[in-house]
């Protein structure tokens, strides 16, 4: 039926499109009605251009009618972060620092989306800054969890995930910095691609204020999905020297891999359910024939920690400095932004010091292994309107105790699949990452896409609580 049509997945609208049983008109009209439905409930979208989509989806429709589509992904609806700038949409940041900003061109990444065909259903809503795990700010309140109402769908990525939790578009793009886009996938039981630094070009957005450990990628129900849209995101680009890495080619992944398993981080708690979810999809690798070794914390936690920190406030500060401006701002940003005030020339080069050693030891880890498997989430998803969970497994944490599996893969640039392997009725999702080396990333997707342990959660099911 025609009104089911959010329910499918990118790659079975493609396929809908090229046998001319749909149109992308007919596939908006179905995703805007379910957003008409879910959204306020949720909170996902938080800036739509209705018109401007129905032109996107109505070009879209004529080049599938004639049979020139632009690519794979011609007509399929997304929806876009508000860290990204997508023209006539306001790019907000999460901060009333920046409402009101309308901007008139498309960043790098979103210009490919574009000239891909793709229809831009609207911008998803994020912390401050994307400086936080959940998804809530000053302008458009909190997001919520399409499969557990009362919890968080995770952060900075938390509205896009949420999005497709709920069927508003099959595909969200976001930005992971710290695991913006792997932790709220696995809140929210989805697939989602962290790529590896270089493969995405971007610029022509908001300041970098994450260095390059925040990359461009997304969110969505199968695995070939994020194939398909990182096949259109990746290549090079004159404009950002750095994605001359893109152009290397890198061989597939044996069938029979060596995977180091990172159940636990140091000390820090994670949760049971995490824990056993994690240890029997260790298992299914093992009988599917790979080889699994356990393995202690392979890098300094907290000398990677603290340059993960201070290269986020210090960049925040700058920000802030160039605005010249901290009014309406939240209460973490005005913490970072005095923690980044605080910081000297010396401690910036010093965390950046740490991230290229860390850099040079990932690049030995993954000459020693194929792979790395380890949880996305140290805890289940919390209270929506929390910033973090005070406390995992009875233990007390901080504000990135929650976090603690998904920074190391953004200071070291590799790439990194979250694949959702559980779902619970009171938290959302489980999710787990497999991580490989830079520039692995297409070997990496095959490898996901190619695995019978994932089966069962593929595609993602789509939340009902609201139908």
């Amino acid at each position: 039926m025609i009104s089911d049509l959010w329910t499918l997945t990118a790659t079975e609208l493609a396929i809908g499109y090229r046998a001319g049983a749909f149109t992308p008109l007919d596939v908006l009209s179905a995703v805007a009605a379910r957003l008409d439905a879910v959204n306020a409930d949720i909170n996902a979208v938080v800036a739509e251009d209705r018109a401007a989509a129905r032109g996107q989806a109505a070009a879209a429709t004529k080049r599938w009618k004639a049979g020139e589509p632009l690519s794979a992904i011609d007509g399929v609806p997304m929806t876009i972060k508000d860290n990204l700038l997508l023209a006539g949409l306001p790019a907000t940041w999460g901060s009333r620092l920046h409402a009101g900003h309308v901007p008139e061109t498309d960043e790098a990444p979103v210009a490919r989306l574009r000239a891909a065909g793709v229809v831009f259903l609207g911008k998803t809503n994020v912390p401050e800054f994307t400086l936080q795990g959940y998804a809530s700010n000053l302008l458009f309140g909190t997001t919520r969890n399409p499969h557990a109402p009362d919890m968080t769908p995770g952060g900075s990525t938390g509205g896009g995930a949420a999005a497709v939790a709920a069927g508003i578009g099959p595909i969200a793009i976001g930005t992971d910095g710290g695991g913006s886009l792997r932790r709220p996938a696995a809140h929210c039981g989805l697939f989602a691609l962290k790529p590896s630094v270089g493969q995405i070009a971007r610029y022509g957005g908001f300041p970098e204020i994450l260095s390059d450990f925040e990359v461009v990628g997304p969110i969505a129900r199968t695995a070939q999905d994020l194939q398909a849209v990182f096949s259109i995101l990746k290549g090079y680009d004159p404009a950002e020297p750095s994605s001359l890495v893109s152009l290397a080619e890198t061989a597939a992944l044996p069938s029979r891999c060596r995977i180091a398993y990172l159940p636990q981080m140091g000390s820090a708690p994670v949760d049971p359910l995490i824990v056993r979810a994690a240890d029997d999809f260790a298992a299914a690798l093992t009988a599917a024939g790979h080889a699994i070794e356990v393995i202690g914390t392979p890098y300094d936690v907290d000398s990677v920690g603290r340059a993960w920190g201070t290269i986020a406030a210090a960049g925040l500060t700058w920000h802030l400095k160039t605005m010249g401006s901290r009014e309406g701002l939240g209460a973490n940003a005005l913490s970072l932004d005095e923690a980044g005030a605080a910081c000297t020339a010396s401690d910036y080069a010093a965390a950046m010091a740490t991230a290229h050693a860390a850099r040079q030891e990932a690049g030995r880890f993954f000459e020693q292994y194929d792979l790395l498997l380890c949880p996305s989430i140290a805890a289940l998803a919390w209270p929506a309107t929390d910033p973090y969970p005070p406390e995992i497994d009875g233990q007390p944490v901080g504000p990135r105790g929650h976090a603690v599996f998904t920074s190391w893969m953004n200071v070291t640039g590799v790439c990194a699949v979250n694949i959702p392997v559980a779902m619970t009725q009171a938290h959302g999702g489980i999710g787990l990452q497999l991580v490989g080396a830079v520039g692995r990333d297409t070997a990496l997707l095959d490898f996901v896409c190619n695995l019978p342990a994932i089966r069962a959660s593929d595609p993602a099911p789509l939340s009902r609580r609201f139908d």
